[in-house]
């Protein structure tokens, strides 16, 4: 009440009168690739109205200048693309490398950073040496993610409505091994999630190339994921231990809070391993003892 008893009266925020203007202060509120937001969190923000917030959310992830996952919503491909492509990645770039260095130079084999973009892998690093010629795969290239080492082994960390929700188009085989339906590959995911996130890749996007991968995650989910990559008779599997501490190192790299706590990830995202899922230990004590086959 004011000194004569009378509600001093609070003129509405006048909203900003154009469309324009309204997805533009809604993108500012993304001020890093990193950033992760909620409708509420937006329109907070914002002052903008919450059914408005959401209406304009919709049309900026469908124009893939957002995208939407259980996480919130982030920059999407077309944003990150104008704001300098795999620049946006640079942290991940950054602590991946001398980890992508060290397992090249150890299994003399082709190692692989990418993320994922919708339905597809990004290339943003690959190290190898005379072998990496005849992998067909280059830095700034694309490959679709469900016939991908690497692109499974970051599927497996999302909820399966939002697996259903990047490959709706279909599933495209490329050999007479590609996964060509999703319940067979929610399958697979699920195997990888009982893997300690260990995805395997035999002839599945070529006939002559063999992938071992694992996801680079962070508190709210897969940020990336690095691979070794070897012709189709290459032992893969005997390089499980060693890719597994790797991805972690470069998670604990860029949030050293994972060391004491595990990253959270949705609800029904991954379900519940076996009794005695396979620690890192007991992979490899297995691999010491496999002949090379493909025994997971």
């Amino acid at each position: 009440m004011s000194a004569q008893g009378v509600e001093p009266v609070v003129e509405p925020r006048q909203l900003p009168p154009s469309m324009v203007e309204r997805m533009s202060l809604i993108l500012e509120t993304f001020t890093s690739p990193s950033v992760r937001l909620t409708l509420e969190e937006v329109a907070r923000a914002t002052h903008l109205p919450r059914s408005t917030t959401h209406r304009i959310l919709d049309q900026l992830v469908r124009l893939h200048w957002l995208t939407h996952t259980s996480f919130g919503y982030a920059l999407g491909q077309r944003a990150l693309e104008l704001g300098g492509g795999d620049k946006a990645y640079g942290d991940l770039r950054a602590e991946a490398a001398p980890v992508l260095h060290e397992l090249q130079v150890r299994t003399g084999m082709v190692a692989h950073l990418a993320v994922l973009e919708d339905a597809e892998i990004y290339y943003l690093d690959k190290m190898g040496g005379r072998f990496a010629a005849s992998v067909p795969s280059r830095v700034g290239g694309r490959a679709p993610a469900h016939s991908t080492a690497l692109g499974k082994a970051m599927l497996a960390w999302l909820t399966p409505e939002e697996v259903d929700l990047r490959l709706e188009a279909g599933l495209n085989r490329f050999t007479g091994r590609t996964i060509g339906d999703l319940p067979t590959l929610h399958h697979e995911l699920h195997r990888i999630r009982g893997r300690n996130g260990l995805a395997f890749e035999r002839g599945e996007s070529f006939p002559d190339i063999s992938c071992v991968a694992v996801a680079v995650r962070g508190p709210e989910g897969p940020l990336g994921a690095i691979s070794l990559v070897g012709d189709k008779d290459a032992p893969v599997e005997r390089l499980a231990p060693l890719l597994l501490k790797a991805g972690r190192a470069v998670s604990v790299a860029l949030f050293p809070g994972l060391e004491t706590q595990r990253p959270r990830v949705a609800r029904r995202t991954i379900a519940r391993p076996a009794e005695g899922a396979w620690s890192t230990e007991t992979m490899s004590r297995l691999v010491a003892s496999s002949d090379g086959g493909d025994w997971i």
